[in-house]
């Protein structure tokens, strides 16, 4: 029954394996529960206690969709960075109403069933050639891992070098690394699941420090009906509905092409040739659960690259993602305890998980600048500019310049030539 409804093997996984993985993973994503209603209640008539509901519920519906459908196992839930561009540039920059944002991403996600349907999702990742596919993993490896520094205050901003070390004797930046020790040292010795025990200790160990702040237990689900189905038709048809649409579409399929990419690659679930198992359904539970959240009234829900601790601790199949999803069902009435967990105590599993990416690194051809350095390009890109799209974009770019400038023509497909020029307009125009 496990196999048929999660793709469950038994010979490469255990039923605890699966269910630590998604409980690890929705503890390394369940930060967006706290960051999304925050973010999203600065703006006027969107509730706090509304969108933290929307988030859930369109994180619940993503992980199902990819449960019992692409049989993965990967999270969802809105996106970092997608949320960002939602309220900061659409609607305080570009002064356009929530709801009128909210129609964009009901579109965006129209257009990924459409282009999934099609298959010309697909085609765009089969068109990555291997190395880059290697080094989209690392560099993912590189950009997570920073993630987690940068929770945490290990790593701070600084105005002359952009970033510098912060305070690791005090506050948040020495919990974390005392959760790297602990969690590095179960994970060393193979304890089954060593990062959520290592999450679990480490929130603990705040507890004393004052960085844990305990904020209750049980609290009831509140009503998205403020935020629902509230989509702006009179505008669907001009210039600047098509450019926002154009851009959460760009950054959510380059985004969502990278972490499943290099998330696919750790779970070993790419084949010799460099296509991935199960592609097209993965891409459809990301673009049911971008239309279900615009309905509910979040930004855009997207695959996340934090799903990289549930198959480090061994996830490896749909089990993982209805783990997860069974986690967000929780929150709606737990929410103050899970919120009570810090930054600080998902940091430490991050950054072992980043490590835990780079291993696709030793299968890079270096040797070859042809391959090696837009490999790089990819790689140091994603961490530097904060984006897993454009390490993606300026990788390939650079993969179609070398080789057509050295007369490498036979390496060019049709296809790796049109994404390099649309990729290349994309940044002069947008």
């Amino acid at each position: 029954m496990l196999k048929k409804l999660f793709g469950y093997n038994p010979d490469v996984t255990s039923i605890r394996t699966e269910v630590l993985a998604g409980i690890t993973t929705f503890l390394t994503m369940s930060y967006i529960l706290a960051v999304n209603p925050t973010m999203f209640g600065i703006l006027e008539g969107m509730p706090i206690g509304s969108v933290f509901t929307s988030t859930a519920l369109a994180a619940i519906i993503g992980c199902l969709v990819m449960a019992f459908w692409g049989k993965l196992p990967f999270g969802l839930a809105p996106g970092m960075g997608l949320n960002a561009f939602f309220v900061y540039t659409v609607c305080l920059g570009m002064g356009y109403s929530w709801q009128f944002a909210l129609t964009a991403v009901f579109i965006e996600g129209l257009i990924f069933i459409l282009l999934t349907i099609t298959n010309i999702r697909e085609a765009i990742v089969n068109a990555i050639p291997l190395n880059l596919k290697y080094a989209v993993g690392a560099g993912i490896g590189l950009f997570i891992a920073f993630i987690g520094l940068q929770n945490a205050g290990v790593v701070v901003n600084d105005d002359a070098t952009l970033v510098l070390l912060g305070d690791i004797t005090s506050g948040p930046a020495l919990l974390a690394m005392i959760g790297l020790a602990i969690t590095g040292f179960l994970y060393a010795k193979n304890v089954p699941g060593a990062m959520l025990i290592g999450i679990l200790a480490t929130t603990i160990i705040g507890i004393p420090m004052g960085i844990t702040e305990f904020k209750g237990i049980i609290s009831h689900p509140h009503s998205i009906a403020p935020i629902f189905c509230q989509f702006e038709w009179e505008n669907v048809f001009t210039l600047d509905m098509l450019i926002v649409v154009f851009t959460f579409l760009f950054i959510d399929m380059f985004d969502t092409v990278g972490t499943l990419i290099g998330v696919c690659t750790k779970a070993k679930l790419i084949e010799s040739d460099g296509s991935m198992k199960r592609l097209k359904e993965a891409f459809m539970a990301d673009a049911i659960a971008t239309t279900a959240g615009a309905c509910l009234g979040t930004s855009t829900t997207t695959t996340y690259v934090e799903s990289a601790s549930g198959v480090a601790q061994g996830g490896r199949s749909g089990l993982t993602a209805f783990t997860i999803a069974c986690c967000f069902v929780v929150t709606l009435f737990f929410s103050p305890l899970f919120l009570s967990i810090p930054a600080a105590a998902t940091a430490p599993v991050l950054i072992i998980v980043g490590l835990l990416m780079l291993e696709p690194i030793n299968n890079i051809t270096f040797n070859d600048m042809t391959e090696g350095i837009p490999a790089f390009i990819c790689i140091i890109m994603m961490p530097m500019t904060y984006s897993i799209s454009n390490g993606i974009l300026l990788g390939m770019i650079s993969y179609a310049v070398l080789n057509l400038l050295c007369g490498n023509i036979k390496k060019l497909t049709p296809t790796i030539i049109i994404l390099a020029i649309l990729f290349i307009l994309k940044y002069i125009f947008i």
